[in-house]
């Protein structure tokens, strides 16, 4: 069954079972995301796919969703470049930058939306104060999109990492930090990874 909506003024016919983001594809209306793949069950992990969206019915207050994971519906409004949208995302890319400075990808994105790391000046006080005066973490350039691990899971059915501890402690590893037995080395985690983070070695 078929249903209708408007992204961005235009009107786009999907699915019922898709998403926001997967009617947009099919409208060549881009929202960016880290934590996307066609491939895999939807995350909302790195919530830069954010939209705003209303239903239309007299009254009813819009509301920001991630798009990668909240589904199409007949009548559904969707903005994906509202003032709301564009705030939300700019503090989200800053809160990646605060853990991943370093990372090419986040860097191309944050230049997209005005985030600059060299410059705390454009960020707000919270990424400010998360650029200038948090305490410093080991370096990584680790996202937290999950990409690895849901596809180590749902792919290669191996579940050779997983994600372990809360918060800023938080980090993609294998079971007890040990080497892996369930790794057959097929690189799928490496291939997917935005941000480079994991990558392959051959052993000589």
């Amino acid at each position: 069954m078929m249903v209708k909506l408007t992204i961005d003024g235009i009107q786009v016919e999907a699915q019922e079972d898709m998403t926001i983001l997967e009617a947009a594809m099919t409208a060549n209306i881009r929202i960016p995301t880290l934590c996307y793949n066609k491939y895999l069950k939807p995350y909302g992990g790195c919530r830069i796919c954010l939209v705003e969206i209303a239903h239309g019915n007299a009254g009813m207050k819009s509301s920001i969703v991630s798009s990668c994971t909240y589904p199409v519906g007949d009548g559904l409004i969707v903005d994906t470049k509202s003032d709301k949208v564009m705030e939300g995302r700019r503090f989200i890319i800053e809160l990646l930058l605060a853990r991943c400075p370093d990372s090419e990808e986040l860097r191309r994105i944050a230049h997209e939306f005005g985030v600059s790391a060299e410059d705390p000046a454009s960020l707000d006080d919270i990424g400010t104060y998360l650029f200038t005066r948090a305490p410093k973490r080991e370096h990584t350039n680790c996202i937290l999109c999950g990409l690895c691990v849901r596809v180590c899971a749902e792919v290669v059915q191996r579940t050779a990492l997983g994600m372990s501890s809360r918060g800023p402690e938080k980090k993609v590893g294998t079971p007890f930090n040990r080497i892996s037995k369930t790794c057959i080395g097929c690189g799928s985690c490496a291939y997917l990874c935005p941000t480079s983070t994991i990558t392959i070695e051959e052993e000589s």
